[in-house]
């Protein structure tokens, strides 16, 4: 009784079975990881890059809002530059007077993939404008 399905099965023209046979679907496995593996590794990228604009702008903001404020003193103007970082998702690394400027170094943590915390960090200057 000849086969007629199966791996050891003969073909309708009479040939034996290809040893080849399959080897589209591994090159399309292998195609679809690379297009996995690039994907995975965009969307760290995007994700660092987003967490870098996050801090950039938190730490703008919250220098504008402790410019507002240096005549009352480091700690008022601080709080106020902490409480607009916050608001923003952002930590307050450093804040301080320089001046009647206000410079403010902001953190945001993000994850670009699972198990892998990093920190994005800016530093920003704002006060009078001088002519």
């Amino acid at each position: 009784m000849r086969q007629t399905h199966g791996p050891n099965a003969e073909r309708f023209d009479g040939d034996p079975p290809d040893a080849q046979r399959g080897g589209a679907t591994v090159l399309l496995l292998a195609t679809g990881l690379v297009f996995v593996l690039v994907g995975t590794f965009g969307a760290a990228v995007a994700a660092a890059q987003i967490a870098g604009q996050r801090a950039a702008v938190a730490a703008d903001l919250g220098a504008l809002a402790g410019a507002a404020r240096p005549l009352d003193g480091e700690a008022t103007a601080c709080a106020s530059a902490a409480d607009i970082v916050g608001r923003n998702a952002g930590r307050t690394a450093s804040c301080r007077l320089d001046g009647l400027d206000v410079l403010v170094t902001v953190q945001v943590t993000f994850t670009p993939l699972p198990g892998l915390t990093r920190i994005a960090t800016s530093t920003a200057r704002a006060g009078p404008v001088r002519g």
